[in-house]
Order: C-alpha cells, then sequence, then structure tokens
C-alpha cells in the first residue's frame, strides 16, 4: 500500500502542499501568486476566445449578414479581452519588486560569504593579512550600501531601477558602466582601508600612470552610457524612430532589441565588457593594493565595441511609411473606385514597431482618412493576427468619409506618424 506523504496526523496537507495548493489556486487580493493565477486565467481565457472567433464562432446572429460588422465586433471583442489581460499583467509586475528586492540582497551577501570562503582557504597557508581584511571590509560595506539602496528606492521600480532605461527595459550600456563603476570604488574603497587598518600607504597604487587605462574605460563606458539614450530619445522626438515601453523589464533585454530578437550591437558590447572586467577582476585579485593594471588593448577593444553599440543604435525602428493605397477587393468582386464603406488595403513599413506585438497594443493602431478616425481592425487567425501588419493595414473607409480628394495616414502604437498620401474618395 502506498503511504500518502502529502497529509499530517490531522488529515490536513503538509506545509509544502498547502503552498503548493495555496499558489495554484489562491485568490486572495493582494497576493503575488493570486495575481499569476489571474493574469493565466485571463490569459487562456482570451486565446480561447482568439482561436474561437477565428472560424466565426459566437458573432451575434443579428450581425452575420454583414461581414463588416462581423469583423468590428470581433476586433471590439477581442481588444477588450487584451485589454483585461494586460491589466492582469500590471497587476502581476507590482507584485515583483518585493521579490525581486529578496533575491538580489541574497545573492550579494551570499557573494560576500563566499569571499569570506574563500579569503579563510587561502589564509589557512599563507596567513591572514591586512589586505584580506580591507577586502573583506570592502565587500561588507558594498553589500551594506546596496541592501540599504535596494530597501530605500521606491518600490515600483524594483531592484534593476538604475539599470532601466526610458522604456522600462534593461539597458546594456548602464549595465555595461555600473559594472565598471563598482570595479573601481571597490578598488579604492579597498586601498582606503587598507590604509585605515594598517597604515600602509596605498596612494602609488593610485597612481594615475598606473590607473590611467582604468580610468579610460570608466569614462567610456559612462559616456555610452548617457549617450545612448540621449541619442534614442532625440531620433524619437524628432520623428526618426519608434519606440514602444515594455510591460516589463527581463535580463535578456541585456542581448536583445525590443522586439526580443538577439541583437548584435548589444550583445557584443556585453560580451567584450565583461571580458574585460574578467580581466580587471584577475588583477585586483593579483595586486589588491594598486588598481587594476589594464592593457591599452582592452582599452581600444572596448572603444571599439562601444561605438558599434551606438551605431546600433542609429538602425531602430524608422518611423511609418505610406508606400500606396488600394481599394482591397474581395473574390468576385468587381473592380472599382474607392467609396465609404469599402475596404482599403494600405501598404507600406514600419506600422507595428517593435514591442507593439501584444493586441492591446496593435489595437491603438489607427489610420486617419481626412478628418476621420479610423481604429485598424484585429483580424485574428490560428495563433496571432493578420492585421494590422508590419507591411499592410487593411481598415474599412467610414460611412462618415465625405467624397473627394483626401489624405491617409497611419498613426502606429508608438505615436509616430507617417507621410500623408493622397487618394480619392467617389460617391
Amino acid at each position: 500500500m502506498a503511504v500518502d506523504t502529502s497529509r499530517d496526523k490531522s488529515g490536513d496537507t503538509v506545509p509544502g502542499e498547502r503552498r503548493s495548493a495555496h499558489r495554484a489556486l489562491c485568490d486572495c487580493a493582494h497576493c503575488p501568486h493570486s495575481a499569476v493565477h489571474r493574469y493565466r486565467e485571463a490569459l487562456a481565457g482570451f486565446l480561447r476566445r482568439r482561436d474561437e472567433l477565428v472560424g466565426g464562432g459566437g458573432v451575434p446572429a443579428a450581425l452575420a449578414h454583414s461581414p463588416a460588422a462581423a469583423r468590428q465586433w470581433v476586433s471590439d471583442e477581442l481588444t477588450l479581452a487584451a485589454v483585461s489581460v494586460a491589466d492582469r499583467a500590471r497587476d502581476v509586475e507590482s507584485a515583483r519588486p518585493a521579490r525581486q528586492r529578496q533575491r538580489a540582497v541574497a545573492v550579494v551577501w551570499a557573494a560576500v560569504v563566499l569571499l569570506l570562503a574563500a579569503q579563510a582557504v587561502t589564509a589557512a597557508r599563507t596567513g591572514w593579512t591586512d589586505t584580506r581584511t580591507a577586502a573583506l571590509l570592502a565587500a561588507v560595506a558594498t553589500a551594506s550600501v546596496f541592501t540599504l539602496a535596494v530597501y530605500r528606492q521606491r518600490a515600483a521600480d524594483g531592484v534593476p531601477a538604475p539599470l532601466l532605461g526610458d522604456d522600462n527595459r534593461l539597458s546594456t550600456s548602464r549595465a555595461v558602466a555600473t559594472g565598471w563603476v563598482l570595479l573601481t570604488a571597490f578598488a579604492v574603497l579597498m586601498a582606503a582601508l587598507r590604509l585605515a587598518v594598517s597604515g600602509a600607504d596605498g596612494a602609488a597604487g593610485l597612481a594615475p600612470e598606473r590607473g590611467a587605462a582604468l580610468l579610460a574605460v570608466l569614462a567610456l563606458t559612462c559616456a555610452v552610457a548617457v549617450a545612448g539614450p540621449w541619442l534614442t530619445a532625440s531620433r524619437v522626438r524628432s520623428g526618426r524612430s519608434q519606440k514602444v515601453p515594455a510591460e516589463r523589464p527581463r535580463a535578456v533585454d541585456l542581448v536583445t532589441d525590443d522586439a526580443g530578437r538577439g541583437s548584435f550591437p548589444a550583445a557584443q558590447y556585453l560580451l567584450c565588457a565583461a571580458v574585460s572586467l574578467g580581466y580587471a577582476t584577475a588583477s585586483l585579485v593579483r595586486e589588491p593594493d594598486r588598481l587594476p593594471d589594464l592593457p591599452w588593448g582592452l582599452v581600444l577593444l572596448t572603444t571599439v565595441s562601444a561605438a558599434v553599440h551606438l551605431t546600433g543604435r542609429l538602425a531602430d525602428a524608422g518611423p511609418p511609411v505610406v508606400l500606396s493605397v488600394v481599394r482591397a477587393r474581395a473574390a468576385g468582386d468587381l473592380d472599382a473606385s474607392i467609396r465609404p464603406g469599402d475596404d482599403i488595403e494600405i501598404r507600406g513599413a514600419g506600422f507595428v514597431p517593435p514591442g507593439a506585438q501584444p493586441p492591446h497594443l496593435l489595437a491603438r493602431t489607427i489610420v486617419r482618412i481626412g478628418p476621420v478616425h479610423a481604429h485598424v481592425p484585429l483580424i485574428p487567425v490560428r495563433g496571432g493576427f493578420v492585421n494590422p501588419a508590419d507591411t499592410a493595414l487593411r481598415v474599412p473607409v467610414p460611412a462618415e468619409v465625405e467624397p473627394g480628394t483626401l489624405e491617409v495616414q497611419v498613426v502606429t502604437a508608438a505615436g509616430a506618424e507617417s507621410n500623408r498620401y493622397t487618394i480619392e474618395v467617389t460617391d
């Protein structure tokens, strides 16, 4: 007979089993597990509803005779469901900072414990030195400042707040600059503590001629961390680029673009920075009383890598461009001019900027036809949406549009406006 270990003698589930059941079925008002549960339910319901509406199921009988009305009803239904899913996702994100703080603080203090263990192992052969004391004190001071900063910052930001860009994504340039700032600050702090502990003069190890390469890399990476966001912001303000804020920051943001695809400029910059930081750390471990002595070859490597990273920002998504507007003809329909009520197909590029793939953002795409604003309907297919697409939009000409020569313009989810394209609407 198998023994049921999930219950204690009173018949209740054991604590581990109760936690698992709580995470799966929790409906507390402010519990993060409840927020995740509600989000998963909303997402599953949205996917089921989308797949149901692909085949025409669920459309009211009163609208079945009108394909245009049925399509608009389907689009409105999916838009409302997508907005509900986005609201549930925001509830999940509001519960993340507390968990992020706990994990980050645990990782930092675990690193301090590992440093102490490594020093104890090496000290068993060579003895405890003032340098080891200074290194340990510097690590404890750095971890204490980090812990205080984590718990003092705004709860909505979470742990990576200093690394977040204006688009709510982790910034590669800020992460690299932060790494070099921490390494340099730790080296200087350790030299100061060594001076305080043993009275040894560490000024020789901090001489400018020795730390010139390190300071050059530090200045370069900090300049990139400031210039990169400024360059992107200036391009967005001038209409030469599109930027959609992310719903939440992810670690993969460091090596991907806004659409979640791998980014070579970001990945190579992060890799070169990791290699250079590793070399600097090894130099500091070997000579803890001096600033890391970097070869100028690593400085040149960092310079080239930073230039590639900044140049990659110029290749961000450009503004939407309308190349042509044609009347969308159904199978068996006669060729004719554009009239109110007809569908038009707008062909071009950049209608769905990177990061705007979620349905609630797709639904924000608008087409101006003269003075009338027409929302682009969501047309579902298995696994996604066929409209709107990045290179083509299909939208009905509203009945409010007056016949005549009119201008068509696309406004994307990022708020970017396309060029104006002239069409002729007849009676």
